[in-house]
C-alpha cells in the first residue's frame, strides 16, 4: 500500500495539488472572471457537448464492431480486429491531417456533405468526428472481452423459451455487457475531452464557434498567463470529475443489479 500510494502521488495526486493551487495566485474573483469569460464557457460548451456526443456516438459503433468481431466468421475478421487498434497508434496530429483531408469541403466525404449543406471540417461537427475515431477503440476493446464470455446458453434458452431475437438482447445480452459499455463510454469521453492533436486541424479554431477547451489553454500559456491557464485545467479538471464519477456510479450500480 505505501509503495502503491507513492506512485500514485507522484505520479497522479501531486500534479494535480499544483493544478488545484496554481489558479488562486488569480485571486478568487479572477479565476471565477477566468472561467465566466465567454471564449472559455464556448470553448467548455465545445468540449464537454463533443466530448459526450462522440462518446454516446462510439457507444453505438463501438458495440456494433465489438458484435461482428466476436459473433460473426467473415474474411478480414482479424485485420478489422487490429484495425480497431490503429487509433492507439497513431499520432494524433497524423490523424488530424488524415481527418481533415477527407472531410475538408475539397475531400472525398467532405464534398459530398456540402452538397446537400453540412459543413464538416472547420466546424464543431468536425470536433465530433474527430472525437469519435479516437474514442472508438476504447468502447470496443471494454466491450468484446464481456461480450465472449456472455452464455450463449442462456440465449439459447430464452430462444427456446419464445423470445424473439430483440427480446433476448435487449433482456439478455444487454444487461451483462451494459456495465462494460458505460466503462468504454467513460474512457472514450475522458479522452475525447483532453485531445488536441486531432482536433485543432480539423476543428478551425475560430473563437466562439470551433475553440476547445486545451487550444484555449495553450494560448493562455504562449501568453505567459499561466495561471489563467492553470485555472481553464481546474475547471475542465472538476467537470470532468464529476461527469466521471456520475458514470462509475451508474455502473456500478448496473454491474450489482446484473449480478443480483
Amino acid at each position: 500500500m505505501a509503495i502503491t500510494l507513492t506512485w500514485l502521488s507522484l505520479i497522479v495526486l501531486i500534479p494535480l495539488a499544483a493544478l488545484v493551487i496554481k489558479p488562486w495566485e488569480l485571486g478568487l474573483d479572477g479565476v471565477w472572471r477566468t472561467l465566466t469569460d465567454d471564449r472559455v464557457v464556448a470553448a467548455f460548451r465545445l468540449s464537454f457537448g463533443a466530448a459526450a456526443i462522440a462518446a454516446a456516438a462510439d457507444a453505438v459503433l463501438g458495440l456494433i464492431v465489438a458484435w461482428a468481431i466476436v459473433r460473426y466468421s467473415f474474411p478480414g475478421r482479424r485485420l478489422l480486429d487490429a484495425l480497431v487498434d490503429l487509433p492507439f497508434a497513431l499520432p494524433t496530429a497524423v490523424a488530424g491531417i488524415a481527418l481533415t483531408a477527407i472531410y475538408a469541403p475539397n475531400g472525398p466525404l467532405g464534398a459530398l456533405f456540402a452538397q446537400v449543406g453540412i459543413k464538416t471540417a472547420y466546424s464543431p461537427l468536425g470536433v465530433v468526428l474527430a472525437l469519435t475515431f479516437i474514442g472508438l477503440p476504447f468502447v470496443v476493446r471494454a466491450v468484446q472481452p464481456v461480450l465472449e464470455e456472455v452464455d450463449r446458453e442462456v440465449e439459447e434458452a430464452a430462444r427456446t423459451l419464445g423470445a424473439t431475437d430483440y427480446q433476448r438482447i435487449v433482456r439478455v445480452v444487454l444487461p451483462a455487457i451494459l456495465p462494460a459499455i458505460l466503462g468504454g463510454v467513460g474512457l472514450a469521453f475522458a479522452r475525447a475531452v483532453g485531445e488536441y492533436g486531432s482536433v485543432i486541424f480539423i476543428a478551425g479554431n475560430l473563437p466562439m464557434v470551433s475553440e476547445i477547451a486545451p487550444l484555449l489553454i495553450i494560448i493562455k500559456l504562449e501568453q505567459f498567463d499561466y495561471a489563467g491557464a492553470a485555472a481553464v485545467g481546474l475547471g475542465m479538471l472538476v467537470i470532468s470529475f464529476v461527469a466521471l464519477l456520475a458514470l462509475n456510479l451508474v455502473q456500478t450500480w448496473l454491474t450489482r443489479r446484473s449480478r443480483g
